[in-house]
């Protein structure tokens, strides 16, 4: 069976066109080399959400995707153009079934309408949805530190939190709660009352930037995983965390109102952050000198894979070794050529 073909690239190609424009245009960023593994992520991902989400019967639908998953790790994919695309990227890149367990467990936390009372439990939940990517992400560039691997996941957990925050009022009509249920306790409102009849007030502002300014936080965090990619990586990922951010920036400029409209971030603007994510990733020098510890959410992502050099990590030693050898070999010619000159 062939794997990874043309057109199995090309149908998850038409489903990112169609999901994520703000994903879309940020794969293009990504170096050639990349874009197919990205896309693969990208379209098992969003089937497998669409699976849990809408069709209806969540339980049956986990049941299916977990054996999707087995036969993509026994290399022998469902008839479907998304798995036999990913089942060629996570043996190429090596990446562990726990990460995407994990995600489909998120997944199906969304489907049974699981809420979340404390900001770590949420950050839980976005760990599995989104940090899963993040690190999954970071696998396909070639980094698998443990270092690299939480940066990856906590800009995951950024991007979900931003788009709980923008999300508020459309996720409340649809009777899903994700703002924490003690931020609500601590601002008087009651939870129930409130999904009857979601209503902007300055409370609900109140939690939604307190929720953005954890997202920043760790927006923060993830400037330092993007300075250790390989140079070629680093605009697009860094452009996929400016135009992120700048949605919470948005947002808070229009008063954090996201009960009676969304906030988008237009095209125009998009393609500023995209062309200043470009020119820093030029003028920026790679470093992975700040050790952070991990956000305890996403532990379990960063633990789940297994620690082994880099590809190019890999490939740097073996050059040294191979130039060390090289002098030793030098060396012992010209000391075996003088013991023959001595005799």
């Amino acid at each position: 069976m062939h794997l990874d073909s043309a057109a199995d690239l090309s149908a998850c190609r038409q489903l990112m066109k169609g999901g994520s424009k703000s994903f879309f245009a940020a794969s293009l960023m990504l170096p050639a080399r990349l874009r197919g593994p990205a896309t693969a992520l990208y379209a098992f991902c969003r089937l497998a959400d669409d699976a849990i989400d809408l069709g209806g019967d969540p339980h049956a639908a986990m049941h299916e995707l977990r054996a999707r998953l087995d036969a993509i790790y026994a290399h022998q994919p469902y008839a479907i153009d998304a798995d036999r695309a990913l089942t060629a990227t996570v043996h190429r890149f090596d990446i562990p079934r726990a990460l995407l367990d994990a995600l489909l467990d998120g997944f199906y936390w969304d489907a049974v309408g699981r809420r979340y009372d404390t900001l770590p439990e949420l950050e839980a939940y976005a760990s599995r949805v989104a940090g899963t990517v993040g690190a999954m992400m970071a696998l396909v560039m070639g980094e698998r530190s443990p270092q690299a691997l939480a940066r990856a996941c906590e800009l995951g957990v950024a991007m979900q939190l931003t788009n709980i925050a923008r999300d508020v009022g459309e996720d409340a009509r649809n009777g899903r709660l994700y703002l924490p249920r003690h931020w609500l306790a601590d601002e008087g409102v009651d939870v129930d009352a409130w999904l009857r009849d979601p209503v902007f007030t300055p409370a609900i502002a109140r939690i939604v930037h307190r929720l953005l300014n954890a997202a920043d936080e760790l927006y923060g965090r993830a400037e330092h995983g993007i300075a250790a990619l390989p140079r070629d990586c680093r605009p697009a990922i860094r452009a996929a965390r400016l135009v992120y951010a700048e949605i919470g920036h948005q947002l808070t400029r229009e008063g954090l109102d996201s009960i009676r409209h969304r906030t988008v971030v237009s095209t125009s603007r998009k393609l500023v952050l995209m062309a200043r994510a470009t020119l820093s990733s030029v003028v920026t020098p790679g470093s992975a000198a700040t050790v952070l510890p991990a956000l305890p959410a996403i532990q379990h992502l960063v633990d789940a894979v297994p620690q082994r050099d880099s590809p190019r990590k890999a490939a740097a030693r073996r050059s040294f070794e191979q130039r060390v050898d090289f002098v030793f070999e030098l060396l012992e010619r010209q000391a075996a050529a003088q013991s023959r000159a001595q005799r």
